[in-house]
């Protein structure tokens, strides 16, 4: 029995079984030096990147602990944003296939509060949720942590970043003072060591380095000029062709300019940064997952707690001036089996970050010249595979992705294999479909309905439907 061995822990058959039929069959470094901790009832500092395995090293932990005939609230997740939280519930709920009927809850800000209110009415095993929400909760006593049993701060440093150490110490007050407590974070300065002291009893401390194998990621570095790099973003994506990308700039206002000069070449971007509405961040995100938007222009906070899945490339218009940001953006590609590629655009006044990137990393950067690149200066970008049809229906309307994908392949004629992603929120409908038939499906499903204006019928009702113009 191999110390990475999942068999190795203290688990029972039907969670093992669970684990292997997910995919889990080594632990990585995280889980390894973490896991045997967790479940010995250990509090725990980690130190841990995005996409290390973090969310499996606490969720297994926790949902070994979790009794399912007891309807209270045994663990709290707290998470630094929505799309993190959402992506964190989502792996609890595929863990704890085995353990029985668990209740997974999410409880972020953005969303309305009654459903929310409701659902705790009803009890859940598990709340995941943002600082600010679950604070709110608490002030309106819609919520009991006194049977919190499992407490996870995940990643406590973005968290205390965005302002949220108010939040986070009131929701720690009110839980339980015997309680197992653990922490992730991908960076742990003292100021944080020293703000988080007070939550923790006798930790144990793991470090898993956050560096990447160099074998996976391929990076480069183009050094040029200060008018150049919005041209030279371009010409990256037309020279590698990146089936996806985020590009990562230090500004919202560079952001801006930086999306607008790629769609007026041609290529399917979005820009996300912070002051943008939520409504608009969830949209953003689920044309980029679902193939609809080829590249995002992001800034780091908007990018926070992001886990894009199949991320060919990371470009950095601008380098980080913090090294540790460089290396996590750099890490959002190469992810599990997949080979990654990071290009790095610096003007000369940036020398003095690669320089730290150089130091942090132990070996030089690779440099290369954006003249040597092969593209036609007037070639236009290539538009996304996908197109998304939003559809004015969703859970309140008891519409599942099942039905839409009936009218799609039933009235509209559609394969499959040309429906992408389809994402079923509590009011709208999100569904990518292969942009070469997207027009005649639409007018399919606008026939079949019997209704003048931009009409479609799912489940024998009509429902408003319109393309997200990317």
């Amino acid at each position: 029995m191999t110390s990475d061995s999942f068999a190795s822990l203290p688990l029972t058959d039907s969670f093992l079984a669970n684990l292997d039929s997910l995919g889990y069959k080594t632990m990585t470094p995280i889980q390894a030096q973490s896991l045997p901790s967790v479940l010995e009832g250990r509090d725990l500092i980690a130190q841990a990147k995005t996409g290390s395995g973090k969310t499996a090293a606490f969720g297994i932990g926790l949902l070994h602990k979790i009794n399912p005939a007891w309807f209270a609230t045994q663990a709290l997740v707290l998470c630094p944003t929505r799309e993190l939280a959402d992506q964190v519930a989502n792996e609890l709920r595929r863990l704890a296939r085995s353990v029985g009927n668990v209740k997974i809850l999410v409880l972020t800000g953005g969303a309305p509060m009654r459903p929310q209110i409701a659902s705790l009415e009803h009890g859940a095993h598990v709340v995941v949720g943002t600082p600010g929400r679950i604070r709110d909760h608490i002030g309106r006593k819609t919520i009991d942590l006194s049977t919190v049993q499992t407490l996870v701060l995940d990643e406590a440093d973005r968290m205390t970043d965005m302002g949220f150490y108010d939040e986070i110490a009131g929701i720690v007050s009110a839980c339980p003072k015997r309680r197992q407590t653990l922490l992730f974070s991908a960076t742990y300065p003292d100021d944080i060591r020293v703000a988080t002291e007070a939550f923790l009893a006798d930790p144990v401390e793991v470090t898993v380095e956050a560096q990447h194998d160099s074998g996976k990621i391929v990076q480069r570095f183009y050094e040029i000029g200060f008018d150049e790099r919005d041209a030279a973003v371009g010409k990256l994506l037309k020279h590698y062709q990146p089936a996806s990308a985020i590009v990562f700039c230090n500004t919202k206002v560079h952001c801006r300019e930086l999306v607008d000069e790629l769609r007026a070449q041609g290529f399917s971007a979005l820009a996300l940064y912070g002051e943008l509405e939520q409504r608009e961040r969830d949209e953003i995100l689920v044309l980029f997952a679902n193939r609809s938007c080829s590249i995002l222009i992001a800034t780091d906070v908007a990018a926070r707690g992001l886990d894009i899945q199949n991320l060919e490339a990371v470009i950095n218009a601008d380098v980080s001036k913090d090294t540790e940001v460089h290396i996590h953006r750099i890490g959002r590609t190469g992810r599990g089996d997949e080979k990654g590629l990071s290009l790095t655009l610096c003007a000369p006044n940036e020398k003095k970050w690669v320089k730290l990137i150089e130091e942090y990393q132990g070996a030089p950067v690779e440099w290369y010249s954006i003249k040597d690149l092969s593209v036609d200066e007037y070639a236009q970008g290539d538009a996304a595979p996908m197109m998304t049809l939003c559809i004015s229906g969703g859970k309140k309307d008891k519409l599942r992705p099942g039905d839409v994908l009936g009218a799609l392949t039933g009235d509209a004629g559609l394969s499959k294999e040309q429906v992408g992603k389809i994402n079923v929120t509590e009011f709208q409908t999100y569904v990518a479909i292969d942009r070469r038939v997207a027009y005649d499906a639409f007018a399919k499903l606008n026939a079949a309905s019997r209704q003048g204006g931009d009409f479609g019928s799912f489940k024998g009702r009509n429902f408003k439907m319109r393309f997200i113009e990317v």
